[in-house]
């Protein structure tokens, strides 16, 4: 119908939300505040606040089951990215582990496999990698996935739905895709003319992607 369902007031710019898989009346919302805010889209309240102590989420994703979440951020310490990657316990608002990834890189995108139990980071060092969605979430050090810039960008990354294979944009305009198996990159396609900052594919027909860029141009692909 197009109409407006609910609005609600964060108090700061929002830039990511997620809704919990297991009960789709609940998301999250992050954005330039130290909190991530749990919200009820039934009667428009916080039923619950995270804080990371940051300035910034850059992106939210749940885990399979939804009682666990991620959160990537803006804060990188001296030694390592402490606090890059946060885990938190959906109902109690506790933080899991904020000691995954340890690298100092900001992470403006995070995805999750479709049918294995990983994900996917993308970093501000130009590459991508996986961890496991199970505790300690440790990360693959044998798989990196790189050959796209990123530059600075919120440059963002998904799977394919089958799994097989990772898209992702990139600073110089372009969509880059990689072998999820084998980390290869498998194809590059000449997208746009500024920074593709976000690719999607369809979920009921995989072969054709959508695409945007800086300027925010969206274009469709098949």
């Amino acid at each position: 119908t197009a109409k407006q369902i609910i609005s609600v007031h964060n108090g700061c710019q929002i830039t990511c939300l997620a809704f919990n898989p297991e009960n789709q009346s609940v998301f999250l919302s992050g954005g330039f505040s130290s909190t991530v805010k749990a919200w009820d889209t039934r009667n428009s309240q916080i039923v619950n606040e995270y804080n990371a102590g940051i300035q910034q989420t850059l992106d939210i994703l749940f885990l399979p089951g939804g009682k666990e979440f991620l959160t990537s951020t803006d804060a990188v310490s001296r030694d390592s990215a402490d606090r890059t990657i946060i885990a938190w316990d959906f109902q109690t608002s506790a933080k899991i582990s904020n000691q995954i990834f340890h690298e100092r890189y900001t992470i403006p995108c995070l995805t999750i496999h479709p049918k294995e139990s990983f994900f996917l980071a993308q970093t501000n060092g130009n590459y991508m990698v996986l961890f496991s969605t199970q505790r300690p979430y440790r990360m693959n050090k044998r798989k990196r996935y790189e050959g796209h810039k990123v530059e600075g960008y919120a440059v963002g990354c998904e799977f394919s739905p089958d799994g097989t294979l990772i898209a992702t944009g990139s600073a110089d305009g372009t969509v880059c895709f990689y072998n999820y198996l084998n980390s290869k990159l498998v194809y590059t396609l000449p997208a746009h003319k500024q920074a593709c900052t976000n690719v999607s594919f369809h979920p009921v027909h995989p072969s054709i992607l959508a695409t945007c860029d800086w300027s925010g141009e969206i274009k469709v692909w098949q």
